[in-house]
């Protein structure tokens, strides 16, 4: 029990006072003759113990009343939280993320959860309220009440660190009782929910729980195989839930129905479509599943592709370039170096110096431009360079050569992180296959970035530096045996397809993704992503002969984005949500000592009303000063 004014308990020291006339007599008693002595004696007795008795039980009754009222006034009260007068502050993380359309026992989880806050705080209570994409700073549910009404799912990802630093951050830095309240289904994925301890800071949890964990999702697509007529066209499907049969799978081209098929499948199925060759498709797979909702439809774009300009300056055979870099995808083209043309350098996406014995200056700074400029750059040296010159351009590059070194090496580790081999290249790593070899070759020094393949001793045979493909032995037979190699082929293809990255199939939101255009375009002129009444304007670079357009969180809307110079359509680019969220495994809060959790939104509300209620007592203390001031009343008039 603590008191509101404990300052007027000093008053108790009052009550020594009755206590002090009580104990003293100071009443005079006056002598009077009677004549029957021994009968007035008992009587005497008698009167004085019941007199004793009443005065003793008088004294009790007034000191308990005086006491009473004095803690009344003092106010006492009881609370949960021993700081009197202290504010209590509530910060509410409310996940809106994919995963919360999942059906819980009333109704989808973010719109049950949505009115429990707008029942359970009071309309004119200050609070702060955070959202994977928006924040609400010392407001109140009154105002915020149709902004909660209105809140949609979204693709935007906050991890529960960042949304605890950022509640955190919402927080007076007055002395305040501090709540934190993470509303979500805390699904688990790589970042789970592990707050540390902290004494400034009281973190409550409502873990929200699906019904059913049961969901139908379109995972993924992609190009598997195409020939001169046709193309295959694969879909993953993956399910988290009981075994489908019959499960109807669409495609539409913009919105015309092309293809149907159905699938039955336990955890995970593929199921293809053929298309067109040559055909521009907007496309969309759509399947039908009640529970998540926003994987359910994919969509792509197959557009035609520009073919890519590749130049092969040349000193040495080039007929393994024009077998990879064929008419139906390239424009291939070759020069010796004396015979260069400089006008047609800035109309390439890729430029090979193939095996040339010295580099002019006067090439060195038209390439040098050229890279800067967004341009690719392949070097493959000669057995006989003039040094100096290769080093002077390979300078710009952050690279140089040594002399040549007459010794043979194999070709035997693969970086198959990098982007050249990353995507479906190889279907597994390879440990042991027929090592390419050299007869000679330049040791590199300066090396900026991890090289994309390596000798035996783990020397660099090619590297990549500021978009430049740097070789650092001839590839001609006689010296090297790569050309007959099985990594000839995605090696060259894949640095000739990066000189020009055409739209991928599709992009995922949420990630940053890059795709180049060969379009020129006036001064001034943007370029802009459009779909229906949405446009935005991305990141655009501009090169002498293409534009990079760089998205990051926006779009934030999945759908087929028109990329438009003004009303002028260009090409068709298609975004999708992030497929996370379809994996609807729960993380375990209950061995977390760290937090009070909770099922209910409501209970959680309830508890936290619990802590900051203050039980006021003196009413109590009021009622007990008149019961006793009856029970005197009482005793003096009845008590004989």
């Amino acid at each position: 029990m603590q008191f509101k004014h404990p300052e007027l308990l000093y008053a108790l020291f009052l009550l020594l006072i009755p206590i002090i006339i009580h104990l003293f007599q100071f009443r005079k008693f006056q002598k009077e003759a009677f004549t029957n002595v021994a009968f007035l004696k008992e009587v005497s007795i008698q009167t004085r113990k019941s007199s004793q008795l009443k005065k003793w039980l008088t004294l009790v009754t007034r000191l308990l009343l005086l006491a009473a009222i004095i803690f009344a006034f003092a106010q006492p009260f009881t609370s949960k939280n021993n700081l009197l007068n202290t504010p209590s502050e509530i910060v509410i993380y409310l996940d809106n993320s994919f995963s919360m359309q999942s059906k819980g026992n009333q109704g989808e989880l973010l719109k049950r959860a949505v009115q429990d806050i707008i029942s359970n705080v009071p309309e004119d209570e200050t609070i702060s309220l955070i959202t994977n994409e928006s924040t609400f700073k010392n407001t109140t549910i009154k105002a915020i009440k149709n902004d909660l009404l209105n809140l949609d799912y979204t693709s935007k990802s906050l991890s529960f660190d960042a949304a605890l630093l950022k509640a955190k951050k919402l927080f007076k830095p007055s002395l305040s009782a501090k709540n934190i309240l993470f509303i979500s289904d805390f699904r688990r994925n790589k970042a789970e929910f592990n707050p540390e301890n902290d004494s400034l800071f009281k973190i409550h949890a409502v873990q929200l729980k699906p019904v059913n964990m049961n969901n139908i999702s379109i995972d993924s697509a992609y190009i598997s195989a195409s020939s001169n007529n046709s193309i295959e066209l694969k879909i993953i499907l993956k399910n988290s839930g009981e075994s489908v049969t019959n499960l109807p799978v669409s495609l539409f081209n913009n919105d015309q129905l092309i293809a149907k098929t159905s699938v039955n499948f336990d955890k995970e199925t593929v199921t293809s479509f053929s298309l067109p060759e040559n055909e521009i498709i907007n496309g969309k797979i759509i399947i039908e599943d009640p529970d998540l909702q926003y994987d359910n439809s994919l969509f792509f774009n197959i557009n035609k592709t520009p073919k890519i300009n590749i130049l092969s300056i040349n000193n040495a055979d080039d007929s393994f370039l024009k077998r990879i870099y064929n008419e139906k995808e390239f424009n291939f083209a070759s020069t010796p170096l004396n015979q260069l043309d400089y006008n047609l350098i800035n109309e390439q996406n890729l430029i090979v110096l193939n095996e040339l014995k010295s580099i002019p200056s006067s090439l060195t700074s038209v390439l040098k431009l050229f890279s800067e400029q967004g341009g690719y750059l392949m070097v493959i040296p000669s057995e006989e360079i003039d040094i100096d010159t290769y080093n002077s351009f390979l300078s710009n590059y952050s690279t140089s050569l040594n002399p040549i070194s007459k010794s043979a090496k194999q070709i035997t580790t693969i970086n198959y992180a990098h982007p050249l081999y990353a995507n479906g290249v190889f279907e597994k790593r390879i440990t042991n296959f027929q090592y390419p070899k050299v007869n000679s070759f330049y040791n590199v020094s300066k090396i900026a970035n991890s090289p994309i393949l390596e000798y035996e001793d783990l020397n660099p045979f090619l590297l990549e530096n500021n978009n430049a493909y740097i070789f650092s032995a001839p590839l001609n037979t006689s010296n090297s045996n790569f050309q007959n190699s099985p990594l000839i082929v995605p090696t060259f293809y894949n640095i000739g397809k990066f000189s020009l990255k055409n739209p991928n199939l599709y992009y995922t939101i949420g990630n940053e993704n890059s795709f180049d255009l060969s379009v020129n375009l006036h001064q001034d002129d943007i370029l802009s992503l459009v779909f229906g009444d949405v446009v935005l304007i991305p990141k655009q670079q501009y090169y002498n002969n293409k534009i990079v357009i760089t998205t990051n969180e926006e779009p934030s809307i999945a759908n087929i984005y028109s990329v438009k110079d003004k009303a002028e359509s260009i090409k068709n680019v298609s975004y999708n949500y992030n497929r996370e969220e379809s994996h609807l495994i729960y993380q375990d809060l209950s061995i977390l000592e760290q937090i009070t959790l909770s099922n209910s939104v409501t209970d959680i509300f309830n508890t936290l009303k619990s802590e900051t209620k203050v039980n006021e007592l003196w009413k109590w203390f009021v009622i007990f000063a008149l019961a006793f001031l009856i029970i005197e009343m009482l005793i003096l008039k009845y008590f004989k």
